[in-house]
């Protein structure tokens, strides 16, 4: 199997906060030393790591630094990451946007990529043009762009717009049409970033499904970065994990996760700042929200056959009536539970009078979910007006148990839930 792409000592600088220099003497000095003298850019000794969350005392920052490793030709890679980790300038050194500061990139192939929502369309041309432009970009003749056009335009499911501008798409509606482009346009190579995010859930399906069958059928190379560890795991045979633009693990994909998981414990037990000041400016919000148990105590630690009761309290200056959403998020992002009260037709009056009111909801069932760190999301609406939404309000943390009673412990590893089952021949 040959090499579809390769990295070698890739590296990627930027100074931060400018696009030159600004100063003619460090522009000159930097000239004199590559271009004349054919020496290593001085700048390139100093910088530091791309760290977002300190104070660094260097003006120059690696976004990437000494990346080297190679994909074979028909493999799905995934790229995972913190925010700021340089999966996205990664791939857009792949995909020849920017250019690396030292280091070469290697890729067999034409290269078709989906970096951001509405990359390489023009807002002003019809959705058609743009397929048309985008092929002839990628060096694809007329001819060959009309043969695939009906299958790009169906898997897109914009054929009604196809003949309006991009600019009155949706970013959802952008982003269809993009992946559809360069999916289906025969690149060699597909560089896919989180942007498939932006769809919804069966579009999210089929564009999983079509990069299955370009790697898997076709003996196409993808290149994928997301942040949802569950198409992550389904999706590519290896992965890539980079932690402040380098890298920190190159492997078999559920090892990478496992890694990922234990070194960004996201979900670890906190506390939200329900009373910060930019929050309590608004006429109505959410004051606390808080777990117990069925004894009433307050807890962030529950068992297989624990029910979660939740406490959310809402002040308010002005009259409302209010539906409230809870919903349960695991580490893989994806959404294990949701309790809407409008769902059952509860709506709350909240009376202005009261300065607080506390809503109780209870879960009828037991937790049955397996072992880990759940985050949970709450927001409030009146009709269709969102109010607050707060994001990890809480978060609480699933024991291992004896769920079957055998003295045995089930980690539930091949699903999200356990059920109590029995089994007789009939």
């Amino acid at each position: 199997m040959s090499t579809a792409i390769e990295f070698e000592h890739v590296g990627k600088q930027y100074r931060l906060g400018l696009v030159s220099t600004k100063t003619l003497s460090h522009d000159l000095h930097r000239w004199w030393q590559t271009a004349v003298l054919n020496k290593e850019d001085p700048y390139l000794k100093i910088g530091e790591i791309n760290d977002r969350s300190t104070k660094g005392s260097s003006e120059y920052v690696w976004a990437l630094r000494d990346i080297d490793f190679k994909v074979e030709q028909g493999d799905v890679v995934g790229i995972i990451g913190k925010n700021g980790a340089g999966k996205s300038t990664l791939l857009k050194l792949l995909s020849k946007v920017t250019g690396p500061t030292v280091g070469t990139i290697r890729a067999r192939g034409r290269i078709g990529s989906l970096l951001e929502v509405g990359t390489g369309f023009h807002p002003e041309m019809t959705g058609r043009e743009n397929i048309f432009m985008n092929g002839a970009i990628m060096g694809m003749s007329k001819a060959e762009i009309s043969r695939k056009l009906d299958e790009i335009i169906d898997f897109s499911g914009c054929e009604r717009y196809i003949d309006t501008p991009v600019k009155r798409y949706s970013s959802g509606m952008t982003v269809r049409l993009g992946f559809a482009v360069a999916a289906h346009l025969d690149p060699e190579i597909l560089v896919v970033d989180e942007v498939l995010a932006v769809g919804d859930a069966e579009f999210q399906k089929k564009a999983i499904g079509k990069m299955q069958d370009v790697s898997q059928g076709e003996g196409r190379t993808v290149l994928f970065v997301s942040h949802n560890m569950a198409s992550i795991g389904s999706l590519c045979k290896s992965c890539v994990i980079l932690e402040n633009g380098s890298i920190k693990y190159i492997g078999q994909t559920d090892d990478a996760i496992s890694l990922y998981r234990k070194s960004n414990a996201t979900y670890s037990i906190r506390e939200f700042d329900f009373k910060s000041a930019d929050r309590l400016k608004k006429d109505i919000l959410i004051s606390d929200f808080y777990l117990t148990n069925d004894k009433g105590e307050r807890t962030n630690v529950f068992g297989f056959d624990d029910r979660l009761h939740f406490l959310c309290s809402i002040r308010s200056s002005k009259k409302a009536n209010i539906s409230l959403r809870v919903t349960v998020f695991n580490m893989d992002e994806v959404r294990v539970m949701a309790f809407d009260t409008s769902d059952i037709g509860e709506v709350f009056p909240i009376d202005s009078d009261t300065d607080e009111v506390t809503l109780e909801g209870m879960m009828m069932e037991p937790l049955n979910i397996k072992p880990g760190n759940y985050r949970v999301n709450v927001s409030i609406r009146q009709g269709a007006i969102l109010l607050d939404h707060v994001i990890a309000a809480t978060t609480f943390e699933v024991k291992e148990s004896d769920f079957y009673g055998d003295g045995r412990f089930h980690l539930g590893d091949m699903a999200l839930c356990l059920k109590h089952h029995e089994w007789r021949i009939r």
